[in-house]
């Protein structure tokens, strides 16, 4: 049974204590700044509230979106965007350099607990409520979705007749992945290849790209250099280069409903009234439009698109 092979992953999580390593378009200091969930740093200020993102633009354009709403609500927010990836800005959200993030829901469960069986998407977030340590919680989760998926170029699958991840054991020579370094050690990584899907250890290689399954993970696999490429759902790029994202018919990728991570002393019920207001509003196709906002010569700016996006939800106007 597929929950059997599930528990059967030995993936070794990241640590949430792993050290804080930030970025440098910070617009406040990550270790002195506000931020409500710490006992070491952070504003007295009930009214200020420490926002923070992940190391990719998605993550940053929904952190704008958070800020200005508390913003249009009177809240004074301090900024400590492109913080890293998950082990970064959970350690920051600890010590109190951040108060609140967006996260996504399936891939913070199995950052805390990696043996849970919860496959649909409200029994993720249910288990992610439980999962959380005492003083951080999740308010309502998005309809808006963006997740892991397995990506190859339309000549590759037509090669081998490629429509699921389970189709991959047909594949002849080696399967060359691209994706984050930390793909390698995640359960829906190439471990989870082997273990769910069946495909032979000895026909995987790893390929770490760090740039978030963005635009050098998909030259990597139109030049060939990859073959199959770990690209979140909402890149644009996908459709752009007809790329054919593989099916993954036993639930090895959890549902990634955008959600806000947040230190409990921050999250009062007006901060949760808004927060989830903008959660009732914020789509999958809404992260497609913004993300591809983001990219050109012409891109607009995370916050630009924030401001849009709330005036065209006319949310707090």
């Amino acid at each position: 049974m597929f929950t059997n092979r599930r528990k059967r992953l030995t993936i070794g999580l990241l640590a949430a204590g792993a050290a804080l390593t930030l970025a440098a378009c910070s617009s406040s200091d990550p270790i002195t700044g506000g931020g409500g969930g710490g006992d070491e740093a952070g504003s007295d200020d009930p009214r200020t509230i420490a926002v923070g993102s992940a190391g990719f633009a998605e993550s940053e354009i929904i952190a704008e979106i958070y800020a200005q709403a508390l913003e249009a609500n009177d809240y004074t927010v301090e900024r400590t965007m492109q913080i890293g990836q998950r082990d970064a800005y959970v350690a920051a959200l600890e010590d109190g350099s951040i108060d609140l993030v967006p996260d996504y829901t399936g891939n913070l469960l199995q950052f805390y607990d990696d043996q849970s069986e919860a496959v649909t998407s409200d029994e993720v977030y249910t288990a992610l409520g439980e999962a959380l340590p005492e003083g951080y919680e999740v308010l309502d989760q998005a309809e808006a979705e963006d997740k892991d998926s397995y990506n190859v170029t339309k000549e590759f699958a037509d090669q081998y007749g490629l429509t699921s991840l389970a189709d991959l054991v047909t594949v002849e020579g080696p399967l060359i992945i691209g994706g984050n370094p930390e793909l390698a050690e995640r359960p829906y990584g190439p471990i989870g290849l082997q273990e769910i899907y069946g495909v032979s250890p000895s026909n995987v290689q790893f390929e770490p790209i760090s740039d978030s399954g963005g635009p050098l993970t998909v030259q990597a696999l139109l030049d060939g250099t990859v073959n199959i490429a770990n690209i979140y759902t909402t890149t644009p790029a996908i459709a752009d280069n007809d790329l054919v994202t593989l099916e993954d018919p036993e639930n090895m990728i959890l549902p990634q409903n955008v959600v806000p991570l947040i230190a409990s002393d921050a999250a009062t019920d007006e901060v949760a009234e808004i927060l989830n207001s903008v959660s009732a509003e914020l789509t999958t196709e809404d992260l497609i439009e913004l993300n591809g906002r983001n990219q050109g010569d012409e891109k607009a700016s995370p916050g630009a698109l924030a401001t849009d996006w709330l005036a065209e939800k006319d949310l707090f106007q």
